[in-house]
């Protein structure tokens, strides 16, 4: 199982957006449950983390293949998908259906008991 952690800008001022629509997505959770199916994605948390630099929201989730649930989901015409891309472009700025502008997230540590 793959794992990616990574930070999303919010905007500024839409923390309660995120928020938002981190409630609306639990309570389409059927939708998202055959979202995250298509992707090979088992396991899906979020944080908002407030800092100086502005706020983010940490995602963690856990895959099969993080590359194919990105591109699964980037590619998707489902009508889930499509409205969850959207708000993620309304949140934080970030286009999902989108190259990726850097390299993903490089683990620094992985310790394991």
């Amino acid at each position: 199982m793959a794992t990616f952690i990574g930070a999303f800008p919010v905007l500024p001022g839409k923390e309660d957006q995120a928020r938002k629509f981190a409630q609306e997505t639990m309570g389409r959770s059927e939708e998202f449950s055959a979202s995250q199916k298509r992707g090979g994605v088992t396991k899906e948390e979020w944080s908002l983390q407030q800092s100086p630099m502005g706020s983010l929201v940490l995602v963690h989730f856990e895959a099969a293949d993080v590359e194919r649930a990105f591109a699964t989901l980037a590619q998707s015409s489902e009508a889930f998908d499509v409205w969850f891309r959207g708000r993620v472009q309304e949140v934080s700025g970030v286009d999902l259906g989108a190259e990726p502008e850097g390299p993903p997230p490089e683990i620094i540590l992985d310790w394991r008991a």
